[in-house]
């Protein structure tokens, strides 16, 4: 039986564009819910059907989180894959629900959102057109099984972090960068004076990647 889809809100869509639609899914950060990254769409394309994803687990401090963390802040890797698992399923959910383009998926990740974006687009290749990873990077998983060469030729990223981070440290995000591109994936990587944060630069950066990808798709 497949993993039961995520809990969902979708924005209201302004385009009046032939559908189906490119379909944008965020993913929050640990403590926060489907409602925070959505204060960005007006920042967005309007082409986008866009919905704002509720991680499974309630974390202890209010909103939700993606996994738990250990003492020494590792990832709970079986939540964490069941996490990515129950995300590709919301993602069918929403294209059999709702107008989306099933060939034009993107994710939009901030902090565990944006692990979560890269990991997913890895580890089911070919689902996901373009990842944009704000303040997170990839982590290592002993369960789920990244193709690399295939996530490379299917998707594109774009990686965001501040210089600044104190939660996630800067070089986190440079060696995913390094990663990915000795995989041969196409990376936008962008560095910003900033701490664990989408800044007003950041999100110009990242919202003409996205439309700059809806032109060549």
């Amino acid at each position: 039986m497949p993993p039961e889809p995520l809990f969902v809100r979708l924005a209201p869509l302004s385009s009046a564009l032939p559908q189906p639609h490119p379909l944008l899914v965020l993913l929050h950060g640990r403590g926060s819910d489907e409602q925070d990254l959505l204060g960005l769409v007006p920042a967005l394309d309007p082409r986008f059907l866009i919905a704002g994803v509720r991680a499974p687990l309630p974390f202890a401090f209010g909103g939700y989180t993606w996994c738990d963390l250990d003492e020494r802040m590792m990832l709970n890797d079986e939540q964490f894959a069941l996490a990515a698992a129950r995300l590709t399923g919301t993602l069918d959910d929403l294209c059999a629900r709702h107008p989306a383009d099933a060939g034009r998926i993107y994710l939009l990740g901030f902090s565990m959102g944006a692990m979560l974006a890269l990991a997913t687009a890895l580890a089911s290749p070919g689902r996901v057109r373009g990842v944009v990873a704000h303040s997170g990077f990839l982590p290592d998983s002993t369960t789920l099984h990244y193709d690399w060469s295939a996530a490379a030729a299917t998707t594109a990223f774009f990686l965001a972090h501040g210089s600044l981070d104190p939660i996630v440290p800067v070089e986190r995000a440079r060696q995913s960068r390094q990663r990915l591109e000795a995989a041969g994936a196409r990376v936008q990587y962008r560095e910003y004076p900033i701490p664990h944060t989408i800044s007003d630069e950041s999100l110009r950066d990242l919202s003409a990647w996205l439309t700059a990808s809806l032109e060549h798709s």
